[in-house]
């Protein structure tokens, strides 16, 4: 038996393809909030701004939630995700949860408001 006989064949990868949502109650597990920051303000004179999302959330499905929801066009998404700070909390360490944040660039002319609910 030759070598590359006993070696697993290896599978292609995919490119992970965003997921579809058959209804928008899917697109709100995309979104959770608008950061209405110092920071995030300032962005938002760029057409940037700036919203939590799930730490599983990818830039396809982000774009897609974002498109659908506010009825406008996503020219790009960056995402960073945060650290969470160890703290204390009555004498006990403790451990802030990770955050996942999404900019996202709009087309030039497209506004988002934020202030106001969906």
């Amino acid at each position: 038996m030759s070598p590359a006989e006993t070696k697993p064949a290896k599978k292609a990868a995919k490119k992970a393809a965003p997921k579809a949502a058959a209804d928008s109650s899917a697109l709100y597990d995309f979104i959770r909030s608008p950061l209405i920051t110092e920071k995030a303000t300032m962005a938002s004179e760029h057409n940037q701004f700036v919203f939590r999302v799930p730490l599983t959330a990818s830039k396809p499905d982000i774009k897609q939630a974002i498109e659908s929801l506010f009825k406008v066009q996503v020219t790009a998404v960056n995402t960073l995700i945060s650290k969470g700070k160890l703290k204390r909390f009555r004498g006990r360490p403790g451990r802030r949860s990770d955050v996942k944040k999404a900019v996202v660039t709009l087309a030039a002319g497209q506004s988002i408001d934020v202030t106001t609910g969906l």
